[in-house]
């Protein structure tokens, strides 16, 4: 374990590039891979690479985050180990809320005053990569920098999207330009990667000197580390680019997050969730395996406790408690299962018309989301069939042409979306 480091995890603001998914939890929580939650990626990054004091800095909607944490993550009483949720407040000596990534860091900086910590990691909490951050660690203690920024290597025609850095041959920053709309204004920042121009881009993952992260943020109110701080750090302290030439996408809008989910049903996957020696962690449910009918199953994650009747599933994520009828269909789709189970019982009981948790029989899922506990009838269709790309209604959103059931919603026997 690297003992003098806090990792700081950016859990957002309000979501809005996820929402509805963010409509009832803060963006950290939101549903993962079947089984996991966004926070999970950067936790598991940090415990992985020996870093295991761990706050996460966060404002909107976090009773979900709390208890996912607080039922997740538990040290034994010896390791000295921690993860913690700092949400935004109120004292008699602020009063306003987080404005910013770099705001919430400056707010709660009293919250880093363990004189054993040295150096304060930042990281992003809407980010899917595996990184060995103590590589990361050791490459900013050999530089003696004050600031190291974490960069990915993007081709030219990705450049807009990003903040690029320029470094000399000792990696040092020398120049930063936050998403630049041409080429030829950053042409000269070009690094060549197996004979191809590439661009190294910020990740967003930084690591600081406690003493300069302090001094950097007691002499500005700017709010955003990669718009202002960074660029402006870059003057007169030891900024440096550590590059990490693999696997990282930022997965903060529904296109992203639709489409990088569904990137891990294929069989050359980008992320390894088998990877014994790089485990993704996340709550322990005791849950049973997932049970089949006589169901098709095709390029799919299937989340334990779900239960698939006689029915088709390709190219989809399977949450946790699942229940798909007969004849049912789900293609390209996203199902984040279920909180809970509902008994027999209860089914019977619940008032006539009533459609249970879960897919009802005859329906078909294309190209959708179905967000926690969604209620779907029987012989429902929802593959936007009128081709929308905005729509909103009470029970579920289009959003770039992809159909989202709310969290808890329904849709009643028959419907046609």
């Amino acid at each position: 374990m690297v003992n003098d480091v806090l990792c700081v995890i950016l859990g957002g603001g309000r979501g809005t590039r996820l929402y509805p998914l963010t409509k009832d939890r803060a963006k950290p929580a939101v549903p993962l891979f079947g089984k996991y939650r966004l926070i999970d990626i950067p936790i598991s990054n940090c415990l992985n690479s020996g870093l295991n004091k761990i706050k996460i800095l966060t404002q909107f909607n976090s009773e979900s985050l709390n208890k996912h944490i607080s039922r997740a993550y538990k040290f034994e009483a010896f390791s000295h180990g921690f993860i913690e949720v700092i949400a935004a407040d109120q004292t008699m000596d602020q009063t306003d809320w987080f404005e910013g990534p770099a705001d919430a860091v400056r707010k709660t900086l009293k919250h880093f005053n363990n004189p054993k910590i040295k150096h304060v990691c930042i990281l992003s909490g809407d980010q899917l990569y595996k990184m060995d951050l103590r590589a990361f660690y050791d490459f900013h203690v050999q530089k003696k920098a004050q600031v190291s920024v974490a960069c990915n290597l993007v081709s030219p025609e990705d450049i807009s999207a990003y903040g690029i850095m320029g470094a000399d041959e000792t990696s040092r920053v020398k120049e930063f330009v936050e998403k630049p709309s041409q080429e030829d204004l950053v042409r000269h920042l070009r690094v060549m990667r197996g004979g191809r121009p590439k661009y190294l881009c910020s990740m967003g993952i930084y690591f600081f000197n406690k003493e300069t992260l302090h001094e950097i943020l007691a002499r500005s109110h700017k709010a955003d580390f990669g718009k202002e701080i960074i660029p402006e750090a870059i003057a007169d302290k030891a900024v440096y680019a550590y590059e990490f030439d693999g696997y990282w996408r930022d997965i903060g809008t529904i296109t992203s997050f639709y489409t990088e989910n569904l990137l891990l049903t294929k069989e050359d996957a980008p992320l390894d969730l088998f990877d014994e020696e790089w485990q993704l962690y996340t709550r322990s449910r005791s849950l049973p395996p997932a049970k089949y009918a006589s169901a098709q199953i095709e390029s799919s994650i299937v989340a334990d406790g779900s239960i698939v009747g006689e029915a088709t599933v390709r190219n989809s994520i399977i949450g946790l408690r699942s229940k798909i009828g007969k004849n049912a269909m789900i293609e390209d789709s996203i199902i984040m299962g279920a909180d809970y189970y509902e008994t027999e019982e209860e089914i019977r009981h619940q008032k006539r018309g009533t459609v249970a948790i879960g897919i009802g029989e005859g329906s078909i899922v294309r190209h959708a989301i179905l967000d926690k506990n969604a209620r779907v009838g029987r012989n429902v269709r929802i593959a936007n069939e009128a081709g929308l790309q905005d729509h909103t209604t009470q029970s579920y959103m289009i959003r770039d042409g992809i159909v989202i059931v709310y969290k808890n919603a329904t849709i009643p026997d028959g419907t046609v979306i």
